[in-house]
């Protein structure tokens, strides 16, 4: 499933930094730490890998 705005792509990337370990759990707020209590790293990956260009910047844009 491709991320439908660029901040959905950007907090998938920040969760899935964590979930590898690139980055401490705890440093994540909102969406991101959402994702990352509730998504596996293959659905986070799958996110994050999307493409920005022809995003809108907001789900709502």
């Amino acid at each position: 499933m491709p991320a439908t705005s660029k901040a959905q792509q950007k907090a998938a990337g920040a969760a899935l930094a964590a979930k590898r370990g690139d980055m401490a759990p705890d440093e994540l707020v909102g969406a991101s730490k959402e994702m990352f209590e509730t998504m596996s790293e293959a659905e986070l990956e799958d996110l994050a890998s999307t493409a920005r260009k022809g995003l809108p910047d907001k789900k709502g844009d």
